[in-house]
C-alpha cells in the first residue's frame, strides 16, 4: 500500500473516530450557537450600537464585522462537512478538497483602537478568533498529510515501508 493510500486510510478512521466523539458535538453546537448569536446580534443590537459610532469607528465596525462573518461561516462549512461525512454524506476522501479546508490563516483584527468598537461584538471577535483557531487545528492534523503534494510522507508510514523493504515484508 502506498504512503499516500496509507495516509488517506489513516485520515478516514481518524476522521471517523473525531466526529462520532463527543468533543465533535460539542465543538458543533459551540460553533452553529456562536454563527446564531452573531447573526442575531449584527441584525439587532448591532445595528443600534453602529449607528452610536463616529465615522471612523463605524468603518471598523464595518470592516470587522465582515471578518467576523466570514471566519464563522469558514468554521460552520468546515463542520458540515466534517458532520456530512459522519452521517455518510459524503466521503473522507471528498473532504480532502481544498475547496473543504480552512483558510491557512485567519483575519485577525485590524483595529488600530479595540476600545472603539462595541464591547459585544468584541467579544465575539474574540470568541469567532478562538474557535477558528481550534478548528484549524483540528483541520491541519487531521489533513496535514493528505495534501496533493504529499512530499515528504508521513515520517511513520515512511519508516514502516522501509521496515518492510528491509524484511522483505
Amino acid at each position: 500500500m502506498s504512503d499516500r493510500a496509507q495516509g488517506e486510510t489513516a485520515l478516514v478512521q481518524f476522521s471517523e473516530r473525531l466526529t462520532n466523539s463527543a468533543a465533535f458535538g460539542t465543538l458543533f453546537r459551540e460553533g452553529m450557537d456562536l454563527v446564531e448569536e452573531t447573526a442575531a446580534y449584527l441584525d439587532g443590537a448591532g445595528r443600534q450600537d453602529s449607528k452610536l459610532l463616529s465615522r471612523s469607528a463605524a468603518l471598523a465596525y464595518a470592516s470587522e464585522s465582515m471578518r467576523l462573518t466570514t471566519r464563522l461561516m469558514q468554521v460552520a462549512s468546515w463542520l458540515l462537512v466534517q458532520r456530512a461525512v459522519r452521517e455518510g454524506d459524503m466521503a473522507a476522501e471528498a473532504a480532502l478538497d481544498a475547496s473543504y479546508r480552512l483558510a491557512a490563516e485567519p483575519e485577525h483584527r485590524t483595529v488600530e483602537q479595540p476600545d472603539t468598537l462595541p464591547p459585544p461584538l468584541s467579544t465575539l471577535l474574540d470568541r469567532s478568533e478562538r474557535l477558528f483557531e481550534r478548528v484549524r487545528h483540528l483541520d491541519s492534523r487531521m489533513y496535514l498529510e493528505n495534501t496533493e503534494a504529499a512530499e515528504p510522507p508521513h515520517p511513520v508510514l515512511a519508516q514502516m515501508e522501509r521496515l518492510k523493504d528491509a524484511f522483505g515484508g
